[in-house]
């Protein structure tokens, strides 16, 4: 790829081939691949001539607050990168359920904390978006596609073909795109992801080979997002959808031949336990990623029955990028199941969590990612970058291991360790012994400290649709799995876990809501 040139050039290229064949599908709007280049291109060209009127591309911050799952949010990031703008999404903190807003205070930090000039919005968040721009000390431009009124410019009246990305002056050093993550202390942070990165991202899509077919149930505005690009990039198409169901997903893929799905696990549990997923056609299935958290080993067993020859798991964060895969394959072999699989040679540490030294095989400690694919900066907070990279290094927060084979194996995170019973015991350890009872779909290990800053261990957990498993049923089975000190003091049986925006168990919640 030219010094010069992004991502959304080389993926404008790919679609250039086919110019009638239908790309993007949302509700029931379709665009082909001509109408989606054309309204880039155009919307583009206009972003480019009043940023040159009024400053300069490198300088252009634009936040873009529309509905996440659609064809303008992704119009409106692609001519923004394709000038050289940074890219910020104001949506949704929540990297699995589309529908989960911002509210209005934390979207107003968020402009002030990234200096946003534009804000790029649709016709349903047009008056949110005037309502932003009053409280704003500094001005900052409207922007939208289409005619939404004289105070928002139209960025698809200048021409398509008089756009030309070689003309732009980039920078791949600068953010291309900043994503606003709750993480897990609930505070949003903002994740800068440069050029340089944001262009490896399609790479396996360029080098593919097959067209993929791409099911975007996960909000674009997060990892769902990288994989539209992806998927294009392949010279595939898109269907869009506003959040996850798991009888719309069935039915869409054998209605749409779908080939790619990305699911977190509790989703990809869902589809297992729907009652139409034995007689669907999933025939067309290539690849079904999951990501967000370690699944249960035994419902990767299940999933293989149903699926077939296609899972693949990806440990990620958004700070570090991709970790590691597990490819298809491995996932035939119940010994690798327990795993993350293997990371790229020299990607990954694993360290001490006190004095930071690197540990040998087989020893827990903290996992650190060097790689082309980590994240730039928190934005607007120095030192937390300084503490979270170091020496180039990323400090995941993630517990784990690398076994003697070079699988990576994840244990929680560094403060959800608990010492109860005399003994340190690791969360993932306890839900990966309760999820290979029969009767349990989802299980949840978390600590609750008393008065005394006592720590103890509690679970939730969901039972399979008429289960008549108990509390004392399941308290055996860890004894027997485990040991008996691995039992939880309450083990509470609920209808849904509750979820945080990255799709995990929100153990705080949980802790918050137990009495000790």
């Amino acid at each position: 790829m030219p010094s010069n040139e992004t991502y959304v050039s080389q993926i404008l290229k790919v679609i250039s081939a086919e110019p009638e064949k239908v790309v993007l599908s949302w509700h029931d709007k379709t665009l082909t691949a001509a109408e989606l280049a054309a309204l880039v291109r155009s919307a583009a060209n206009t972003l480019r001539q009043h940023v040159d009127a009024n400053g300069k591309a490198a300088d252009t911050v634009v936040a873009i607050l529309t509905v996440t799952n659609t064809a303008p949010t992704l119009i409106l990031r692609y001519a923004a990168n394709l000038i050289g703008a940074t890219v910020v999404h104001l949506h949704t903190t929540n990297a699995v359920d589309p529908g989960d807003h911002l509210i209005a205070d934390a979207k107003l930090k968020i402009l002030q904390e990234t200096g946003a000039t534009h804000l790029a919005v649709d016709a349903e968040n047009l008056a949110g978006a005037r309502a932003l721009r009053e409280l704003l000390p500094a001005p900052l431009d409207l922007i939208g596609l289409g005619d939404l009124g004289p105070d928002v410019l139209d960025l698809t009246t200048e021409d398509a073909s008089a756009f030309d990305p070689a003309d732009v002056d980039m920078r791949l050093d600068q953010p291309a795109v900043v994503t606003y993550t709750s993480g897990t202390t609930g505070k949003p942070k903002g994740i800068a992801v440069d050029f340089q990165t944001r262009n490896g991202f399609i790479s396996a899509g360029l080098q593919m080979g097959w067209r993929s077919v791409y099911l975007a149930t996960l909000p674009m505005s997060h990892s769902s997002g990288a994989t539209t690009d992806d998927s294009l990039a392949s010279g595939g198409s898109v269907f869009l959808r506003d959040g996850f169901d798991a009888g719309d997903v069935l039915r869409a893929v054998q209605q749409h031949r779908i080939t790619r799905l990305l699911v977190s696990p509790p989703q990809l549990y869902m589809l297992l336990d729907h009652p139409d997923v034995s007689s669907t056609d999933l025939s067309s299935l290539q690849m079904v990623t999951y990501v967000g958290s370690p699944a249960s080993p035994e419902r990767l067993a299940d999933a293989v029955k149903v699926f077939g020859d296609v899972l693949i798991q990806v440990y990620a964060t958004s700070e570090a990028g991709f970790v590691s895969m597990l490819s298809p394959a491995e996932h035939l072999d119940p010994r690798l199941r327990i795993t993350v699989g293997r990371p790229i040679p020299g990607w990954v540490q694993i360290r001490d969590q006190d004095d930071h030294h690197d540990l040998p095989a087989g020893e827990v400690g903290e996992i650190c990612v060097r790689s082309a694919f980590t994240m730039s900066e928190y934005v607007g907070e120095p030192e937390l970058t300084a503490r979270t990279v170091r020496d180039g290094w990323v400090h995941t927060g993630d517990l784990g291991f690398i076994d003697g084979d070079g699988y990576l194996h994840i244990r929680g995170r560094i403060g959800e360790v608990m010492k109860t019973n005399g003994i340190k015991i690791h969360p993932v350890t306890v839900e990966n012994a309760f999820l290979a009872h029969p009767d349990v779909v989802q299980a949840c290990v978390f600590c609750v400290h008393d008065e005394d800053r006592i720590e103890h261990m509690h679970a939730a957990v969901v039972l399979r649709e008429g289960s008549t498993a108990t509390a004392a049923d399941l308290a055996e089975h860890i004894r027997v799995a485990i040991s008996p000190k691995h039992i939880p003091e309450e083990i509470g049986i609920r209808t849904a876990l509750p979820l945080t925006g990255a799709g995990k168990p929100d153990k705080a919640r949980l802790a918050a809501e137990a009495n000790v």
